[in-house]
This record gives structure tokens, sequence and C-alpha cells, in this order.
């Protein structure tokens, strides 16, 4: 599991540019001009995104296009679910050993 998945989803405008071209593939100055920050800066969030696989990107003319590449959310998924599985168990085992303890009592 590549951390930088999870490193790049803690920032909330990258999380946006990720819903933004989940709908369909968007331009950067289209995507810059959903954010009040700087368009260096939005490039600089594309750039963190594309490094984790997350987007690919390429041009068209004078543009960069970029889309969403799924992969690696669904290998993020795929540990998000086998983690909520395990800490699952050990809630449901924690609530058994203090009914007992609250019985016992």
């Amino acid at each position: 599991m590549n951390s930088t998945v999870f490193e790049a989803l803690a920032d909330p405008v990258r999380r946006r540019l990720l819903e933004l071209v989940a709908e369909r593939e968007r331009p950067a100055g289209e995507l810059a001009g959903e954010f009040a920050v700087s368009r260096p800066a939005i490039s600089r969030h594309l750039r963190v995104l594309s490094e984790a696989g997350l987007v690919s990107s390429r041009s068209q003319a004078q543009q960069r296009i970029y889309r969403l590449e799924t992969a690696p959310l669904d290998e993020a998924s795929a540990w998000i679910e086998r983690t909520r599985s395990n800490w699952a168990a050990r809630l449901d085992a924690m609530e058994r050993h203090l009914d007992k303890l609250e019985k016992d009592t």
C-alpha cells in the first residue's frame, strides 16, 4: 500500500480536485477556477495527486487535461475495508468484555 495516496487525500483541496476530475476530465485552468487559491498552488496540488498516481494528464493544444486514476483509490479502499473489519471485531470484543464486567458488578 502506497502511503502517498493517503498523504495526498489528507488535504481538502486535493480531495475536491479528485471529486471534480471524477465527474469528467478537466483542464488545469478549469480546475484552478474552482478555488480561491492561486493557480500555482493548484498546480502543486495536481502534482501531488499525480505523483500519488491518483490523476494523470495529457496535453491538448495549450492545455493539460486531468483525469482520475481509480486503481490507487481501489487499493486504499480495500485496505480500509480490511482495517475496518479488524477494528470492528476488536470493538465487538471490547463491548462483550464491558458487558461482562457490568454484569459481574
